[in-house]
């Protein structure tokens, strides 16, 4: 028997009743199967085009986004919380939207939102909203940094502390975290995560676990310390006496591949280029995040190594230049 012709089978899914199918199947899917499914049939797309549906899976997804600011913000997206959606869950390509961009920009937003989401295996542990105002002078010259609890804050969770290196492999496996950066003026989003860990470190003295997620982006000219940039997230988490682990710092810095700390207005023109660039395709983002990570932290010993070569170079010539100059100057009293 032959399988049925497409024609068939959009007749039978034009069958079935437009409340039944929005009701009882598209929200039973998540963000890329309800994209997919859009693309079946027009009926299809007029209904998973519904805006509900998108709200409901961004605050699945992302819980810190059911917030009043937030939601506000979403709604302002040229599509709503699918063009929000669209932008957080696929990831920044490297490459710059415009090559104009390479200057800061005059239409800088004056506040950026950080909108993170931390879970192990698969249940939220912790979730905050952050918003950082980017016009003052303090901001633009400052080394760029984002916390998410004061230094007295922690979270508590249920996870054993990390006392010897298998729990710390077990933190590279199950925890994951979602950084959402969104400029609620020119209404982008991108997600800055690895969503995995791309290094879980426990500290020799303290035993706290630094786990650090990790973004790579396009910064300045070919060759220059900026051409490639990490936007680091660490997640430093200790233990206390119960035993079970808390988080107790959450940090974002953007560092430049001679380990530099960029500074607000820097980093302010990196991220939007990130925000207004294209977005790349999501499948196998956990893997392509540590490649990307590991292809930088291979970039910066690079140009570490040719620093070296380099300066070496100039010391062995200021060496020959200064011994040339010793025997000239004796030479030259010698035959005086």
């Amino acid at each position: 028997m032959a399988p049925p012709s497409f024609d068939q089978n959009t007749a039978r899914i034009s069958a079935v009743h437009p409340d039944i199918i929005e009701t009882h199947i598209l929200t039973r899917l998540d963000g890329p199967t309800l994209a997919s499914a859009s693309c079946v049939s027009s009926q299809l797309h007029s209904l998973a085009s519904d805006e509900s549906l998108w709200t409901n899976i961004c605050h699945s997804t992302w819980p810190s986004t059911n917030t009043p600011r937030l939601r506000h913000v979403i709604s302002s997206f040229p599509y709503g919380p699918r063009s929000f959606f669209s932008d957080s869950f696929t990831n920044p390509d490297q490459t710059p939207a415009s090559t104009s961009s390479s200057s800061p920009s005059l239409n800088r937003p004056s506040e950026i939102i950080s909108s993170v989401d931390v879970y192990y295996k698969n249940k939220l542990i912790f979730s905050k909203v952050v918003e950082t105002e980017t016009a003052s002078g303090w901001f633009n010259c400052s080394p760029f940094r984002v916390d998410l609890l004061d230094q007295k804050d922690s979270v508590p969770t249920r996870i054993s502390h990390p006392d010897n290196e298998d729990t710390c492999r077990k933190l590279a496996e199950d925890l994951t975290l979602s950084w959402i950066l969104i400029d609620p003026i020119g209404r982008r989003a991108m997600n800055l995560s690895s969503c995995k860990p791309v290094t879980v470190q426990r500290h020799w003295l303290s035993g706290e676990a630094h786990v650090r997620f990790s973004s790579v982006l396009s910064g300045g000219d070919r060759g220059s310390s900026s051409e490639f940039v990490q936007c680091g997230i660490v997640v430093t988490c200790g233990g206390s006496q119960g035993g079970e682990m808390h988080v107790r710092e959450v940090n974002l810095q953007v560092e430049d591949m001679d380990g530099t700390n960029l500074n607000g207005k820097d980093s302010l023109v990196i991220l939007q280029r990130g925000l207004e660039g294209k977005r790349r395709n999501v499948k196998g983002r956990e893997d392509e995040g540590k490649r990307k990570y590991e292809d930088y932290v291979e970039k910066k010993r690079e140009r570490k190594e040719k620093k070296l070569r380099t300066e070496g170079a100039l010391d062995m010539l200021c060496v020959a230049f200064g011994v040339f100059t010793f025997f000239s100057s004796g030479l030259y009293l010698l035959w005086r």
